[in-house]
This record gives C-alpha cells, sequence and structure tokens, in this order.
C-alpha cells in the first residue's frame, strides 16, 4: 500500500509541474507539441527512475561532502545514455528535443527527487518514486504540448484534426502561448485537486 501511495504522490499529490511547479524549462520550451512532450517527459522519466535507483543504493556509502557531485555523476551517466539511444533510435524527436536532452542533468527534478528521496529510502521506493514523478510529469508536459499543438496547428501528434479549414491561434506555438497554456492548465489542475480535498 505504501508503494501505491508513493507512486500517487508523484503522479497527482506532488505533480512536479502542476503542483510543485518544478522543471519549468523543458516544460516552457519543448511543448510545441504533444509528441515532443512526451518524449521529454518518457526521457525524464527514464533518467529519474534509474538515478533514484542508484542513489540509493549507494546512499550508504556516498559521503555527506560529496553526495551532491556524486547525484550529478549518477545522472550525467544516465542521461548520456538516454541522449544516445534517442539519437540512435528516434532522430527525429533526438533533434527536435535538442539540448534539453543534456539539461536533464541539471534539472532541479531529478536533483531534488535524488536529494530528498532517493538518498533518504529504500531502492524500491526510490524507483516507484522515480516513476510516479516521472510519469506526472511526463502527462503534465503531454497535456501542455497537446493543447499548444490543437490551438497552435489544428493537430494532435501530427495527425491534423480540423482539416484545411482550420485557422491556427500562432500564439500557442510562440512562448508566451506556453505561459498562458501552463498558467490554465496549473489553474485547472489545482481547482480539481481543492474539490477532491
Amino acid at each position: 500500500m505504501k508503494l501505491a501511495k508513493i507512486f500517487k504522490n508523484g503522479l497527482i499529490d506532488e505533480n512536479p509541474t502542476f503542483v510543485q511547479v518544478i522543471g519549468m524549462c523543458p516544460t516552457l520550451a519543448v511543448t510545441t507539441s504533444a509528441i515532443n512532450g512526451l518524449g521529454m517527459g518518457l526521457s525524464t522519466t527514464a533518467v529519474l527512475v534509474c538515478s533514484n535507483l542508484v542513489i540509493s543504493l549507494m546512499r550508504k556509502i556516498i559521503p555527506d561532502k560529496i553526495r551532491i557531485p556524486a547525484f550529478v555523476v549518477v545522472i550525467a551517466t544516465f542521461v548520456t545514455i538516454v541522449g544516445m539511444l534517442l539519437k540512435a533510435y528516434v532522430p527525429a524527436l533526438d533533434a527536435a528535443l535538442g539540448l534539453f536532452i543534456p539539461l536533464i542533468v541539471v534539472n532541479c527534478l531529478i536533483l531534488a527527487r535524488a536529494e530528498s528521496f532517493a538518498s533518504k529510502n529504500t531502492p524500491v521506493e526510490s524507483a516507484v518514486d522515480g516513476l510516479g514523478m516521472g510519469l506526472g510529469f511526463s502527462m503534465a508536459l503531454t497535456i501542455l504540448g497537446a493543447v499548444r499543438e490543437i490551438l497552435g496547428n489544428g493537430s494532435l501528434f501530427g495527425f491534423s484534426l480540423f482539416g484545411a479549414s482550420f485557422e491556427p491561434v500562432l500564439l500557442f506555438i510562440l512562448p508566451p502561448g506556453a505561459f498562458l497554456t501552463l498558467g490554465f492548465l496549473l489553474a485547472g489542475f489545482n481547482k480539481l485537486r481543492s474539490k477532491k480535498a
């Protein structure tokens, strides 16, 4: 039961984007489409699960004085692996995400989970926390990307929804559209959460 609570915590109760509002750089920059949001979210999830697991396994042997540099090395290792896999198997997504894949190393979401959870809990709990937080982040980025893509291009995951007569609202593909969309989604998500409480 505790594992289910840890997972739900990352997915909904402490969603990194809609509740904690962390990791905003990739959230605003890469979510011009649903596929970009999903790709960035799943890449971050893979790094989060693997780094949480390894950091939890090593938590008792990493000295306090070098814990943050040790965390960064572990995270950077998994980011490099994910980056190489994207280049090899999904080059179009790799090109679309560009610099934001290597920047996962310093994403405050991953460092925060390493410091606040993985370094203090068991490997299984840490992996579940990484999965919950990562999927919560993926969900938020995909929703944000989907709304921006629908309103800005009239498509979803690259498939046209409204035909040739649709007139896109280009604002939603531009940076101000990211801020506007995120603001409305934050308000909506938190309204739903307050009703359940």
